[in-house]
């Protein structure tokens, strides 16, 4: 079934929402964060917004992350956020008529995975499908899951890391990691205390990995490291007062290095858990990273060191959930297998 203009991706994941349209493409790419005055319930803003209140807001304003490792923790600040976040991407319009898809982490459930569904539907969609997001990852990464040669992918977000190996239109073995980038996050912030004695927060955490974040810091041709640096700033813990230090690529490789172990004992267990015939084809084809996680520098070398499988980043890592959503549309027959028919 051809693709029409009323077809919208939505990526619904635990540290940013992305949708994606037919038309336009990826129209909004907002923190999965919504702020509210506890004395009257008002919401006050939602996404990027929301998310720069974080640790700065007064006593009557609640800043709530809705999903949390992979999973709604909030289902009714959930469903405000996404009401508002697809009002924004459609510019005050409601979906009457559209055909929808939501990625959603693989650790939700299938009540929430229908809850989930409800609240799009009651917005005047026409179907919605909910999606694994390791299936809209390889569909967004170009990756032929119909294919009886096996694919395999691993989608490291906010919240969960999911490796997924699939084949024929169906997941044929998983593991969902509930470590990914909040997790990254904290093992920052418990080195840099630990080593540099200075508490830093969620926001300057996540720049940092951004920034100089780095799985495996290489050599040049003298054999020397290839050293970045960038300064933070946080709270010195001896004298209290805000200090700026400098933070290397080398620092990060040190504090992600538990986080990158444990990723790769997931890929490790994923194909060890694979039918032979699967493995195989893994072997001869390798894999593909995407979600934010997959932008941490050098992760695919690291990956491929342990491993010995090719491994590649997507084309556009961050938002390959929601192109994959967007792209599952253009044959509602498959998705609904997809959708439906998860576990082989």
């Amino acid at each position: 079934m051809a693709k029409t203009g009323k077809d919208m991706g939505i990526d619904l994941g635990t540290a940013n929402t992305l949708i994606y349209t037919k038309e336009n493409g990826v129209v909004l790419n907002e923190a999965s964060v919504i702020a509210y005055d506890k004395r009257n319930q008002a919401i006050i803003a939602t996404g990027t917004k929301a998310k720069a209140m974080i640790g700065k807001t007064p006593a009557n304003i609640v800043v709530v992350r809705p999903l949390q490792d992979g999973v709604i923790s909030d289902f009714d600040m959930t469903a405000e956020m996404l009401q508002r976040f697809i009002k924004e991407a459609l510019n005050d319009r409601k979906p009457a008529g559209m055909n929808v898809v939501v990625g959603v982490p693989s650790g939700v459930t299938e009540v929430e995975k229908r809850a989930v569904e409800e609240v799009v539907k009651q917005m005047g969609a026409k179907d919605v499908f909910i999606l694994d997001e390791p299936t809209a990852a390889a569909i967004g990464s170009g990756l032929d899951i119909d294919s009886s040669d096996a694919c395999m992918v691993a989608d490291i977000g906010g919240g969960t890391s999911d490796i997924a190996i699939l084949a024929l239109g169906g997941i044929v073995v998983s593991t969902s990691l509930r470590y990914a980038g909040d997790k990254f996050d904290e093992a920052i912030i418990q080195y840099i205390r630990k080593k540099k004695g200075v508490l830093i927060g969620d926001r300057t955490a996540e720049m940092l990995k951004i920034k100089v974040g780095s799985a495996l810091v290489e050599n040049d041709s003298s054999g020397k490291e290839i050293l970045e640096s960038v300064d933070a700033r946080g709270r010195d813990l001896i004298s209290g007062l805000p200090r700026t230090f400098k933070v290397t690529n080398k620092d990060m490789e040190a504090a992600l290095h538990e986080s990158m172990e444990m990723l790769i004992d997931a890929v490790k267990s994923t194909v060890e858990k694979a039918p032979p015939e699967v493995a195989a084809d893994i072997a001869e084809r390798g894999m593909i990273l995407t979600g934010g996680g997959a932008n941490i520098h050098n992760l695919d070398k690291l990956i491929k060191l342990r491993t010995g499988m090719d491994v590649a980043v997507a084309a556009q890592p961050y938002e390959a959930v929601a192109l994959g959503a967007g792209k599952s549309l253009e044959n509602i027959d498959k998705l609904r297998l997809y959708a439906n028919d998860k576990k082989r």
